[in-house]
């Protein structure tokens, strides 16, 4: 498994939305709900290919995060969590590369779309996927949920010796 600690985990296993935030044209922060599927060592997130301005931004800076804060999405589950990253995007084919990559973690932690895949021809530019791939560095983890308190700071194994 990864690195991230066991209370991180548990979130990114139950969490509905994650707050993705790229860095934008002008070098501001831009943030995105989406789900965000966990696989133990990577974090994946999807987004349509069409008009993503998420997917130019990761493409010209890869450094991002991801926010678990929200405790509905996170289905009573204690704490909050940053986690910073590298991102990549993964287009090659937009038809069905992603089932392949994420529709298993995407089916056990929503299994409803397995009836939005049914709409599939109704709603076909829905389904032209492109797959963020982020690679944790560092995590901030507020373990009571209070964010008032100082954090609890995890760096990833492999920038501890860079």
């Amino acid at each position: 498994m990864g690195w991230l600690p066991a209370p991180v985990e548990r979130m990114l296993d139950v969490a509905l939305v994650g707050e993705l935030t790229v860095v934008g044209r002008d070098g501001r922060p831009i943030t995105h709900p989406l789900i965000p599927l966990y696989d133990g060592e990577h974090i994946y997130l999807h987004s349509s290919t069409l008009f993503s301005k998420k997917l130019e931004h990761i493409k010209r800076d890869p450094h991002v995060s991801l926010s678990l804060s929200d405790p509905v999405a996170l289905k009573g589950v204690p704490g909050r969590a940053t986690i910073q990253g590298t991102a990549r995007v993964i287009e090659d084919d937009p038809h069905s590369q992603w089932e392949r990559l994420i529709l298993d973690l995407w089916r056990r932690k929503e299994p409803v779309i397995d009836a939005f895949l049914k709409q599939r021809i109704a709603l076909p530019l829905f389904f032209e996927r492109a797959v963020i791939e982020v690679t944790p560095t560092r995590c901030l983890l507020w373990a009571s949920g209070d964010t008032t308190d100082e954090p609890q700071r995890f760096v990833a194994p492999r920038e501890e010796a860079a």
